[in-house]
């Protein structure tokens, strides 16, 4: 039983697994759409849609804040400019998980995660 988890391990040291989550985080914002895992997707929708709401803030500090945890300009510049404002009326929900197939090799769920 899983009561009481905050998070997915992912099968990774503590380090490695921030990276990850950091880098498809990064993958998202910059091609609005990624597939991988179902459980990847499951915990790296936390991110994404932390990281789009400090981008609805639009203040200097939201913007340290992403650039702490991105540590790419070209996203964050892409998140504060375009996926602000785009998500400005919504409350919450930026992101739609697609179950999509069995990976052949490991017969891993794979699913495709979106910026509605």
């Amino acid at each position: 039983m899983n009561h009481n988890k905050s998070y997915r391990k992912l099968g990774r040291r503590a380090d490695h697994r921030k990276a990850m989550l950091m880098n498809l985080t990064i993958s998202l914002l910059r091609e609005e759409r990624l597939e991988t895992t179902v459980t990847r997707a499951k915990e790296l929708r936390k991110f994404a849609e932390r990281m789009v709401t400090l981008g609805k803030k639009g203040d200097l500090s939201a913007r340290r804040r992403a650039f702490a945890f991105l540590r790419d300009d070209a996203v964050v510049a892409k998140l504060f400019a375009e996926l602000g404002p785009k998500y400005a009326e919504r409350n919450g929900g930026y992101t739609r998980i697609i179950r999509t197939s069995v990976r052949r090799g490991d017969s891993a769920e794979m699913a495709i995660i979106e910026l509605v």
